[in-house]
């Protein structure tokens, strides 16, 4: 899948700014202390017609300037192994730095695709200025201003043509990501799972680095696992361990059918978990949420029903999704939790026939009308699925722009009810008849 993009660069060249251009939202926060963007670090966008995740790099990094150079070369290199194109951000306002150079001619070593953009142009004596950076010797260089904007809509058009929307391939077999921060035991999981111990940390160089792909084929059941906790090397900064597993899970949410989503039981569900759930959200994958840990949890405080009462609060509107309580060190319902998992990934498989949905769905619509819009009555015909990989139904209407947004989630509720979708996201189209 061709669609992570990553902003590199040095402290305070805008990163945050640009990321939140690209996002279209607020999402960071932007300050001009280094390493203040703890907050928002990737997000979905879509541009031409494409889709396409963009990771603020700048979001990982905190400490002393000496320590911001190591922190950065190692977040370059994390970036050029997994994400398919680089925005390279510069700044005119300084020309360009030692620093500069040095990210530079690592870029140039890598064979990924990297696109120059030279920040705060926001003037014609800039623009000119700008025109030294061609000097650091790559093919494609924007000048902008992500301040106000100017230049970002011909970057993203740019990025947005190097941008490869491969359809999922059709595995014969499902695919599972077991993702969640780190030490939360996904490894522990996996080898849980296939009942021996990996060796995960290898010295050698040039250890593979994609995700491991592992057929599982016990007790008459057969999946792919992707193990994304693995193959970090020892000499990884330990600084960047949060960088690099973003980065682990987001690829890992593209590769896969059905995200296994580990939550630590002692922590509860987090803000980075939140992130992980809404963007397999809006990838359409299949979720799973395993609250792991459940034996270290003194029962006394905390039930089960209330914790995963709180669980569903928090993911709402989206809630009905499996969540399971396990603990991979007592190997405590680990297996419930691949059963839940097969059967998310048939519900996302999941085709009903258009006689059926109509004859429950247009009962449904009979039983409660959608809302008129400024006296005109919307009238819902007919129902189809949408063949695509995902749930997705079509309503055909005399009005389709004036379905109310809590009249659509009316009708998800019915397919929920009606169908067995838990544990996937479901897309509603009104269509003009």
């Amino acid at each position: 899948m061709g669609n992570i993009v990553a902003i590199v660069g040095r402290p305070n060249v805008g990163k945050s700014t640009l990321y939140n251009r690209l996002i279209g939202e607020r999402q960071a926060i932007i300050d001009d202390t280094p390493g203040v963007t703890r907050d928002r670090q990737y997000g979905m966008t879509f541009w031409n017609g494409k889709n396409f995740i963009v990771v603020d790099t700048g979001g990982f990094v905190e400490g002393s300037d000496d320590v911001f150079e190591t922190a950065i070369r190692s977040q370059v290199k994390i970036a050029l192994e997994e994400a398919s194109i680089i925005l390279f951000m510069t700044d005119v306002t300084t020309g360009i730095t030692d620093l500069d150079e040095e990210v530079a001619d690592m870029l140039r070593r890598s064979k990924k695709h990297v696109i120059l953009v030279v920040n705060k142009a926001d003037n014609s004596q800039r623009m000119m200025e700008a025109n030294e950076f061609w000097s650091l010797g790559f093919d494609e260089a924007y000048f902008i201003s992500s301040l106000t904007g100017s230049g970002t809509g011909d970057l993203l058009d740019a990025v947005a043509e190097h941008i490869t929307e491969d359809p999922p391939e059709e595995s014969e077999l499902p695919r599972f990501a077991i993702v969640g921060q780190p030490n939360v035991g996904k490894s522990s999981l996996l080898n849980a799972l296939l009942g021996e111990e990996r060796n995960i940390v290898t010295d050698v160089a040039g250890t593979t680095r994609d995700t491991i792909h592992t057929t599982y084929n016990k007790f008459g059941k057969e999946f792919i696992v992707l193990d994304t906790a693995g193959i970090r090397k020892k000499s990884r900064v330990h600084e960047n361990l949060e960088f690099y597993s973003v980065m682990r899970a987001i690829k890992a949410i593209e590769e896969c059918d059905v995200v296994l989503l580990m939550v630590d039981a002692q922590t509860g569900i987090e803000a980075q978990d939140m992130s992980i759930f809404r963007l397999a959200q809006r990838r359409h994958k299949g979720i799973v949420i395993l609250v792991n840990k459940w034996d270290l949890v003194s029962k006394e405080t905390n039930t089960a029903r209330d914790f995963e009462q709180e669980i569903r609060q928090r993911i709402a509107p989206f809630d009905d999704v499996p969540v399971l309580f396990i603990s991979v060190v007592e190997k405590q319902r680990i297996f419930k939790a691949i059963e839940a998992a097969l059967e998310v990934h048939e519900n996302r498989t999941r085709k009903i026939k258009t006689s059926q949905l109509n004859e429950v769905m247009l009962e449904a619509i009979e039983r409660n009308h959608p809302p008129a819009h400024r006296g005109k009555m919307i009238k819902i015909k007919y129902v189809t699925q949408l063949p695509l990989y995902y749930p997705a139904f079509a309503f055909f209407c005399n009005h389709p722009k004036h379905v109310k947004e809590n009249y659509k989630h009316y009708l998800e509720n019915q397919l929920r009810k009606n169908f067995n979708f838990t544990g996937v996201p479901i897309e509603i189209f009104f269509r003009q008849k």
